[in-house]
């Protein structure tokens, strides 16, 4: 299973490369056609921007499996061990619901706009919306995984705050042999 989902997120982390390559490719080649031939790419400014909504969603994905997103934990740091799990529990459970509204608003947003047609491009809008649906289920499989862990002990002490204050913080952390994320060394 571990092969799977590594294998899953090494694909997403190659997606993300790949939309970052093809909207340089687009948007550079774009200026370089304005300014030297006074013409342009029709579909360059639909693509970048549908490219960079899902290379925005896929990041998101590759940094939640990773606790890599920034937060604020100065009090649920200070709490025992016990406090930190009902806290981790309760934002999981919180996450959660945002993600089923997520989910149920991109599910709609699909649904109505799959037969409607970008205005340059011509492809269907519900590809556009459809990178939530992606999203909200990847992030409720990592989200329950998580909530797995901490109900069956799984988790250590340094592990039960989620998120990294601040990069810096992170980075000295990682430079003088600590923990820099919650399971990372």
């Amino acid at each position: 299973m571990k092969k799977i989902v590594d294998g899953y997120f090494h694909l997403l982390k190659m997606l993300i490369a790949l939309c970052l390559a093809i909207m340089v490719v687009l948007v550079f080649g774009n200026v370089v056609l304005r300014y030297a031939f006074n013409s342009g790419i029709t579909v360059s400014d639909e693509i970048s921007r549908w490219l960079f909504v899902w290379l925005t969603f896929l990041g998101a994905l590759v940094g939640m499996k990773e606790h890599g997103h920034l937060g604020v934990d100065s009090l649920v740091s200070r709490l025992p061990p016990f406090g930190k799990k009902f806290c981790l529990l309760a934002s999981q459970v919180l996450i959660l619901g945002v993600l089923w509204l997520l989910f149920s608003g991109s599910l709609e947003q699909t649904k109505i706009n799959i037969d409607v047609q970008a205005p340059a491009s011509g492809i269907s809008m519900a590809y556009f919306y459809g990178v939530g649906l992606i999203f909200s289920v990847t992030a409720a499989l990592i989200v329950l995984h998580d909530m797995y862990r901490v109900l069956a002990g799984k988790l250590q002490d340094h592990e039960l705050v989620m998120v990294t204050e601040s990069e810096e913080l992170a980075e000295v952390a990682h430079h003088h042999g600590q923990i820099s994320a919650p399971g990372k060394k």
